[in-house]
């Protein structure tokens, strides 16, 4: 982790603040590093974060087993590990239609007729849920009034450039500089 500011105090600030907040979001221990350049003076205020890999998306297939009954025109889902259940129903009431949902058990789910794809279903991404946590903790770093950004996001790597005024190419090229280090350094880390 990099705060870099001219003032010395400013920077131990939110060196402290950036700690607390990935602290406060439980994302400390999926973020591989951490950059921030603040000049209050110009006004810009840059940061991006690497985090970890995650696991694979959970399918529908990794925790259930599914058969389609034409005569009836339903499809009978069998619960393996129920760990998932509240998702799987949030995500078949967002693609099918919460009234097309029956659960007659914990470990049985009806589906009337069926009109999505179930197979490779996505019901849990561990990533989603780790960049929606990210950005919360992003948003709450960049400083108040700092609401005019420029966004970039390539494999696991998350960058924005703040103002409180437009995005001045030279904000954008310490950006740039930023994203090359970081990836540098991530190819460093492989060799």
């Amino acid at each position: 982790m990099q705060v870099e500011c001219h003032d010395e105090s400013g920077q131990k600030v939110y060196d402290m603040i950036l700690r607390q907040i990935l602290q406060d979001v439980q994302i400390v221990r999926a973020v591989k590093d951490v950059r921030i350049f603040i000049d209050p003076r110009q006004p810009v205020f840059i940061i991006a974060l690497q985090y970890q890999k995650t696991s694979p998306p959970i399918l529908l297939e990794d925790f259930t087993e599914y058969e389609y009954d034409p005569e009836a025109n339903e499809t009978f889902i069998r619960i393996k590990d129920e760990k998932y259940l509240p998702e799987l129903l949030k995500k078949l009431w967002e693609v099918e239609g919460r009234n097309k949902i029956h659960q007659p058990s914990r470990f049985e789910v009806i589906l009337d007729d069926p009109q999505v794809k179930l197979e490779g279903l996505v019901v849990h991404d561990p990533e989603e849920d780790l960049k929606k946590k990210i950005y919360d903790a992003i948003f709450r770093i960049i400083p108040e009034g700092f609401r005019v950004v420029e966004h970039y996001s390539q494999d696991n790597l998350i960058v924005l450039t703040c103002s409180d005024e437009y995005i001045k190419e030279e904000y954008l090229e310490k950006t740039r500089e930023i994203i090359k280090e970081m990836k540098e350094n991530k190819k460093n880390n492989y060799s």
